[in-house]
Formats: C-alpha cells, sequence, structure tokens
C-alpha cells in the first residue's frame, strides 16, 4: 500500500468506497491529513491530492476546504476540480462559500445551482448580492429559476426559503398501483423522500402515505384506505425556527408546506431541519454572550464591529455600577473592607441571573415558557434564588464573621447576598419574558439588562446595608 493509502486508510469507512465518510473521534479531518493534502496542493502535485480527497463524503470535503486557510482554499479548490461539486458546496460554511462563488462566473454559479434540490439552490444564491443573483437567475434553466425566484420572494428564515419544490404528491382518486407505477415512471421525482403527499383536485393536502405502506399494500387498493388524513401542515410564511420546533414536537420525517390559500407548494424534510436546529441554539449561545451570529470563517471587520457594539453597551452598563459605588465612598474610605467584599455579592448575582436566564431563554424558543405558564414560571425561579440566596447568605455569612471577626459585616454580607440573588431570579425571567413580549430576540440584550440589574443591586444593597448599620463609623 502507498504512503497516500496509509494516511488516508483509517480516516475512509469501508462501507461506501465511493464516498465514504470521514471516521475520528471528532467526527472531523485529521491535521496530518489536512497538511498532507495542502502540501500536495503547493507542491503542484494535484493528482495526489485528489487521490486523497476523492472518496471523502462532500459533507467532508467541504470541512477540507474550510480547514484551509483563507489564502489556500482557492488553490485547493482548482486542485480538485470535479471533486468540488454542488453537494460539496450544499454543505460549506456560508461565509466560505460566498467567497468561492465570488471568484466564480455568474454561469459556472448557474450550473451549479441547477443541480442542487431548491432549498439548496436557494441557500446558494440568497447571499449574493442583488445584481450577482440576477446574473445568475438569468443563466439557469426557465423551471429552476422560476423555482428559486419564487423561493427568494418569501421572507428570509422562513418555511418558504427552507422548502424545495421537488416533491411526490398523487391525487386522492389513484390506486396503490397507479401510484407504484407513477414512481418508477416519473424521472424527475426528488432524490430522497418518505412519503407520498395526497392531494384534492385543487392541489390542496389531504393525507400523506408512507412508502413503505404503499409497497406493502395490494395494488387495488385505493390510496384514501392506507393514507394518514392528519398531518402537520407548514405556511410558507413560517419563522424556520417553529418549523424545527414542530419538527421536533411530532417526530416528523417530511412535512407539507401550503400558501396562503392551503395548496401544496413544497416540502420540508428533517435533514434540512437538523442544520437548523444546530444553527439556532448555536446563534443563541453566541446571541447570549454578544458576540451574534458569527462564525470563525467570519471577516474580522465584522466580528470586531459586532462585538465592539456590545462591548461599549457592557461599558455603559458598568458606568451605572460605578456610579452606584461612588455613592458610599465616604464608607468605603472609612471601612476599606467593603471594597474587598463587594465584588463577590455582584458576582454571585451576576452568576445566578446568568443561569436563570439560559433556563429563560431555551424555554421561550422551544415554547416551553409561555403566557399560561408565566407567573408559575415566575414564583419557581423566585423560589429557586429565594433558596440559593439564604443558603449563600449563610454560608458567606459565617466565613464573613469569622475571617474578619465581625459579625454585624457577616450579618450585612448574608443579608445582601440574599437579596442580590432574589433580584437575579426576577431580572432572569422578567427581562428575557418582557423582551419577547415587545417581539425582541431575548438571545440578544437579555443578559446586558440582567447583568446591569445584579451589579447595581449587589452593590447598592451591600453598601447601603453597611452604611444603614454604621459599619463605616
Amino acid at each position: 500500500m502507498a504512503d497516500d493509502d496509509r494516511l488516508a486508510a483509517p480516516l475512509v469507512a469501508e462501507s461506501n468506497p465511493a464516498r465514504s465518510t470521514v471516521i475520528d473521534d471528532e467526527d472531523r479531518l485529521r491535521p496530518e491529513f489536512v497538511d498532507r493534502v495542502l502540501d500536495a496542493v503547493d507542491a503542484g502535485d494535484d493528482e495526489t491530492a485528489r487521490k486523497l480527497v476523492e472518496p471523502l463524503h462532500p459533507a467532508d470535503v467541504a470541512d477540507l476546504i474550510e480547514a484551509a486557510a483563507r489564502d489556500e482554499r482557492e488553490g485547493l479548490v482548482k486542485a480538485l476540480a470535479g471533486i468540488v461539486d454542488a453537494d460539496v458546496l450544499a454543505e460549506m460554511n456560508d461565509w466560505v462559500r460566498e467567497d468561492l462563488l465570488d471568484e466564480m462566473e455568474p454561469q459556472q454559479v448557474a450550473d451549479i445551482a441547477g443541480q442542487l434540490e431548491t432549498d439548496d439552490a436557494v441557500a446558494l444564491i440568497e447571499d449574493l448580492d442583488r445584481h450577482e443573483q440576477q446574473a445568475v437567475l438569468e443563466r439557469m434553466e426557465p423551471d429552476d429559476r422560476a423555482a428559486v425566484e419564487e423561493a427568494l420572494s418569501y421572507p428570509e428564515e422562513s418555511a418558504g426559503r427552507l422548502m424545495q419544490r421537488d416533491l411526490c404528491a398523487v391525487p386522492e382518486h389513484w390506486k396503490v398501483g397507479q401510484v407504484i407505477d407513477y414512481l418508477r415512471s416519473t424521472a424527475d421525482l426528488p432524490t430522497d423522500f418518505w412519503e407520498v403527499f395526497v392531494v384534492s383536485p385543487d392541489h390542496h393536502p389531504v393525507g400523506t402515505c408512507k412508502l413503505s405502506t404503499i409497497l406493502r399494500t395490494p395494488r387495488n387498493t385505493p390510496v384514501t384506505e392506507i393514507m394518514a388524513s392528519e398531518q402537520t401542515l407548514i405556511p410558507v410564511d413560517m419563522d424556520q425556527e417553529d418549523v424545527a420546533l414542530r419538527f421536533q414536537k411530532y417526530a416528523l420525517v417530511s412535512a407539507a408546506v401550503i400558501d396562503d390559500s392551503g395548496r401544496l407548494v413544497g416540502m420540508i424534510t428533517v435533514d434540512d431541519v437538523v442544520h437548523i436546529i444546530q444553527e439556532e441554539a448555536g446563534e443563541d449561545v453566541l446571541l447570549l454572550s454578544g458576540a451574534g451570529g458569527e462564525d470563525i470563517n467570519e471577516p474580522v471587520r465584522l466580528t470586531v464591529r459586532r462585538r465592539l457594539f456590545w462591548l461599549v453597551i457592557n461599558l455603559g452598563t458598568a458606568i451605572i455600577a460605578a456610579s452606584v459605588v461612588s455613592l458610599f465612598q465616604g464608607e468605603i474610605g472609612k471601612y476599606a473592607v467593603l471594597a474587598v467584599l463587594m465584588p463577590i455579592v455582584a458576582g454571585m448575582g451576576g452568576n445566578a441571573g446568568t443561569q436563570t436566564l439560559a433556563v429563560a431563554v431555551r424555554a421561550l424558543a422551544t415554547n416551553q415558557l409561555t403566557e399560561s405558564n408565566t407567573i408559575r414560571a415566575f414564583i419557581r425561579e423566585l423560589t429557586i434564588a429565594l433558596a440559593n440566596g439564604v443558603s449563600l447568605g449563610i454560608l458567606i455569612g459565617l466565613g464573613v464573621s469569622l475571617i474578619f471577626h465581625n459579625p454585624l459585616l457577616g450579618g450585612v454580607m448574608g443579608a445582601a447576598m440574599v437579596i442580590n440573588n432574589l433580584a437575579a431570579g426576577l431580572g432572569g425571567i422578567f427581562v428575557p419574558v418582557t423582551l419577547d413580549r415587545f417581539r425582541i430576540d431575548p438571545a440578544v440584550s437579555s443578559a446586558v439588562f440582567v447583568t446591569t440589574i445584579t451589579d447595581v443591586t449587589g452593590f447598592f444593597s451591600f453598601l447601603g446595608l453597611a452604611a444603614l448599620v454604621g459599619l463605616g463609623r
């Protein structure tokens, strides 16, 4: 076996020699394999590079290109001409794909889009500039162009953008034998589908039939006798996050998409929804931290601008907290230990608020927290905050009393901890719920408000109680 073969063999499953899946402890390409491919490209040995990459699954080829540095990608793609096809581009990170498309002629992009399902073609074209979109659309086949243009007319991140127009629909008066003959003789059916949609004469979906049911049913059986009349229909303008929730809640494999008049216009399959769930979950985590929807392939200038905005907001909230501290300069000057202990109260409150906030944002995103159970959720979080606050207050109060030999200081510390934990629990659920009621994404700005609440409450409660009992005298 050649050296190249020995390097690739441990990385490639043998079940599908044509397009195998990379197997690795972390389900990604190993660094030494990536380096070997890039070294071959740098040396002008395109044949070796192609030999190494050819067995890989399209998703793994996309990962390989993303792993390369930005200035190496163009040469790598040229060396892998014919391997980097439409399937690879469909699996690629949006930023990386956009860079590659910028280097292609409109006709090349149009040819690639024509090989994809409608939803993947839309994902390929929607991020292009308007004039670039028009140039690509003009070079596509009329049917493909019409489908993509229709999808682009729907709002971003809606079911209309996510759906594929290619589907299998049959009239409700057909029998099973007619359906089977239709499936065998029709060339333009979707590449992958798991159920057949049954439609009325005005093309309204009236039921679905699983392929497994069709294949096990006698040919002369009417379709209406074996179809499932109850089905989950997706409005074409539904947000993709809500689509994902329906798939998750009802364990769907595919679902029909309908327009405003109830006509069947497309379908969404679970493989597309898996991507949406991953994207939305990752986006919410980044938004909670103020990093936005970025990833490591995003241009640096955009990342700097996005992060700087929230850092400036955080700077403003820090000034507010500092102004509260400035109100008690006299007490701090007389009893310096207050300056040592006050960050503990604010920091613990911030951590408690973040815990509540994370639970609340997730509950809102998954529709677990609704108007019907909001009050119960408030009571639950305040109960948890009170229990945690009392426990931490007793612990820190005893510790401070023993360390500084001042029971009064320990009592102030413990009381402030209880107050700030209650504020953290209340703010952690009140802020995201309020933002959600005003149609503002709670994952975007909740953390800033909650941190401000816990910092201000923590400093004010601790220093205010200290001044009240006269610790600085």
